[in-house]
């Protein structure tokens, strides 16, 4: 055993000479000669020993997904690119590794896209009934105008706006703490900033803080509270200024937006009466950039742009566990019928049925058995949540006629088959779903 123990650990180190070498990029003639080396202490190790081992690993940072999974993922994406589509998104694709991004067409009235962007977010959240959630918006001109009223330094700014964003996390307090402590801000200036950051509500705020004393005589904080009542205006008419919270602790870290910022969260239901629901994660965000895309620009020219995001990957998460708590079936096919045969001999007829049911559009599959049991055939449908069953017999054959079974009903009803085609998509008209 210690020789063979020795003679692994030569294999071992022979091996990294040979990809050194090779990294080295050195000459072909020398990593030849290593690599015959190799080969001859694989031998010696015996025959089944040399053999090559192979780990399937997935990649870094990627995962696999079950067929169960992925038909979560396409009921998910669906309902986002739907969504999209209604409000005359076009799509495009750009070569990196993330989800595509939508290009909302419209008009250029400053606060139409960001409410628009808003009533999508809302209706996608609402078609997935993923639980109740809350959509916060702010602006960062309040936020710097407020900063500015307040007392902040403005090379502090940034780094006191990313502690306000955590205070859907964690206490005032914590925030205080972290602002005094770690980046040297003055206690009383906290103190201001804590009785901006802590009121949220609706337009109601937004008018109160229009007339607050100090607040709105900041030209940049002025703006952004003007933009946000218009936004309120536009909410109502959209009809979903109820699901909108304006929330002066919304500080979205990110230094590219220019105007108003806005997060979805979903809400945990109050455990005691009269307790206010609490936000448990964000599922969606976004907001305004007006000075982004003109970066880039030859001639700099200003583009007013607008962006949301949707967490795709908690919203996955999120389905799947409401799926599995509700034990409920995932169709992970949208199989439309199932051929199957009554009798055995009878697979070269299945196969010209299905044939002619994939020519005419229909959504069709047979098992890949030779003679297949009809129990057999009627238990996959009713696992794989199928909804009709074209069965072929000997009598049908002479009749020119097609069984056609509903797996749910269990009813029977002879189609002749020059008229299948037509009954099953009369029949199966309704949008599949895929739960």
């Amino acid at each position: 055993m210690a020789e063979r123990a020795a003679l692994e650990e030569l294999v071992r180190l022979q091996g990294e000479r040979v990809r050194g070498l090779k990294q080295q990029k050195a000459s072909s003639e020398q990593i030849e000669e290593e690599v015959a080396k190799l080969l001859k202490l694989k031998a010696q190790l015996g025959p089944d020993e040399g053999k090559q081992k192979f780990v399937l690993k997935t990649p870094k940072g990627t995962r696999d997904y079950s067929p169960r999974q992925m038909a979560v993922r396409e009921k998910v994406f669906n309902v986002i690119i739907s969504c999209f589509k209604r409000h005359g998104a076009e799509v495009i694709d750009t070569p990196v590794f993330e989800l595509k991004d939508f290009d909302i067409a419209g008009q250029f009235d400053p606060m139409i896209p960001d409410a628009e962007c808003l009533k999508i977010m809302c209706e996608i959240l609402s078609s997935l009934q993923i639980g109740d959630f809350l959509v916060k918006v702010n602006d960062r001109r309040i936020l710097d105008g407020m900063f500015a009223i307040c007392g902040v330094p403005d090379s502090k700014f940034r780094t006191i706006c990313s502690s306000v964003d955590k205070l859907d996390k964690v206490s005032w307090e914590e925030v205080k703490n972290e602002m005094v402590g770690e980046k040297g801000l003055a206690p009383e200036v906290a103190d201001h900033i804590g009785d901006y950051v802590q009121q949220h509500g609706g337009v109601s705020l937004v008018e109160q803080l229009l007339q607050d004393p100090k607040l709105s005589q900041n030209k940049q904080a002025l703006e952004g509270l003007g933009d946000l009542k218009l936004l309120f205006e536009y909410l109502t008419l959209f009809g979903i200024a109820d699901k909108i919270s304006f929330d002066l602790s919304l500080a979205r870290g990110l230094d590219y937006y220019t105007g108003v910022i806005y997060e979805a969260v979903l809400l945990q239901t109050p455990v005691q009466p009269g307790e206010e629901p609490l936000g448990v994660g964000s599922v969606a965000a976004g907001g305004r950039y007006d000075g982004l895309v003109g970066m880039f620009d030859p001639k700099g020219r200003k583009v007013p742009c607008v962006g949301l995001s949707i967490g795709v990957e908690r919203i996955f998460s999120i389905v799947e566990q409401r799926l599995e708590a509700l034990e409920e079936k995932v169709r992970t096919t949208e199989t439309q019928v199932l051929v199957a045969s009554a009798q055995k001999r009878l697979l070269e007829e299945r196969l010209k049925l299905v044939s002619e049911l994939w020519d005419a559009g229909i959504k069709a599959e047979l098992l890949y058995k030779k003679n297949p049991k009809l129990l057999n055939q009627l238990q996959y449908c009713e696992e794989a949540g199928i909804p009709l069953v074209a069965i072929i017999g000997e009598q049908e054959l002479k009749d020119g006629v097609i069984k056609l079974r509903s797996v749910a009903s269990r009813e029977e009803v002879d189609v002749r088959r020059e008229d299948l085609v037509e009954e099953i998509k009369r029949r199966t008209s309704q949008p599949l779903c895929v739960c």
